[in-house]
């Protein structure tokens, strides 16, 4: 797996030089992104890079559509395998309503059900397993969404670019005391409970997702501002958990306010926390760099813990009774 990561800004640059077939949908004002886990994680980003422009966002993580869908709404499903059983039931219901679709897979029972009922679709090459191909997928997207999404080619080439400086730090090659996704795998002994501000959740929900898979360790997340109404009395009793703040650089004054009281308060509770900073950079950059980061900290981790972290052995037991 550390070879396919070791290769994601190349396969990104790849994937996002493809020329696939153009898609032409007219009046969008409301986009749902449809899937599960690591094609879940693919709408997180797209919410997250849309949040300012003026459209509704939602992304579904389950097997109901909103009542809110209608002609100028386009349903994107996404499942890497083509199989996954929510977002193929998605499919299905978003066929039967007045709505445009696009589904994306790498082949699968989704690519049948598109071409049979004349729906638009793309298909995508897996690389070793769903979440690995996150890369894949992600850039392949944002090239054919393009001209309905308005994102920038600059922004994505830039993101490409700080994904390549940032490789020089953390892929295999570097396994020294200063690599930051060694560091942070190093200091990882109990359950992690990632903080973040609401423009990097897609980030912090993608690293707790990989620390589950890869590592097979329990991980929690909230969001820094909820945490200080509630999650934070959690901190008054000792426990296992350690606390790690993703922050971004271009974070809300008074979020940024609120990680400095928070570090205030864990120093003088002797808790030990690590900080995970975004790089300067358009949103994309900053939350697929953080992504980059997080998801080798975690293969480093499963090394760390002697634990393959390609078998997921729970997740096919469960599908088997779906």
């Amino acid at each position: 797996m550390h070879e396919i990561y070791d290769e994601w800004p190349e396969i990104a640059e790849k994937s996002y030089k493809i020329k696939f077939e153009s898609i032409n949908f007219d009046e969008i004002d409301h986009i749902i992104f449809a899937g599960m886990g690591g094609s879940g994680a693919l709408g997180d980003i797209f919410a997250s890079i849309l949040s300012k422009k003026d459209i509704h966002v939602r992304v579904i993580k389950g097997y109901t559509l909103p009542k809110t869908v209608d002609s100028d709404t386009l349903i994107v499903v996404t499942s890497v395998s083509g199989n996954t059983t929510e977002s193929l039931n998605i499919l299905d219901q978003a066929n039967k309503m007045n709505c445009k679709i696009i589904g994306f897979s790498s082949g699968g029972k989704m690519e049948k059900f598109c071409i049979k009922n004349n729906i638009e679709y793309r298909r995508i090459p897996k690389t070793h397993s769903p979440r690995a191909s996150f890369s894949t997928f992600l850039f392949s997207m944002l090239k054919i969404l393009g001209p309905i999404l308005s994102i920038k080619e600059e922004d994505v080439l830039q993101s490409i670019s700080e994904m390549k400086k940032l490789r020089n730090n953390i892929c295999s090659s570097n396994l020294t005391e200063n690599n930051k996704s060694v560091s942070i795998a190093d200091w990882i002994k109990g359950i992690p409970m990632i903080y973040y501000p609401i423009g990097l959740e897609a980030a912090a929900i993608r690293f707790k997702n990989s620390l589950q898979e890869n590592a097979k360790v329990h991980a929690i997340t909230e969001n820094v501002i909820e945490a200080c109404h509630n999650g934070i009395v959690a901190w008054e009793k000792n426990s296992n958990v350690q606390p790690i703040l993703l922050q971004g650089k271009d974070d809300h004054f008074k979020t940024k306010e609120r990680w400095v009281i928070l570090k205030e308060y864990f120093n003088k509770k002797g808790i030990a926390y690590k900080e995970i900073n975004s790089i300067d950079g358009n949103i994309l950059s900053k939350i697929i760099c953080l992504i980059y980061l997080c998801d080798y900290t975690s293969i480093y981790l499963s090394v760390v813990r002697d634990i393959d972290p390609s078998p997921v052995e729970s997740i096919a037991f469960i599908k088997k009774r779906i």
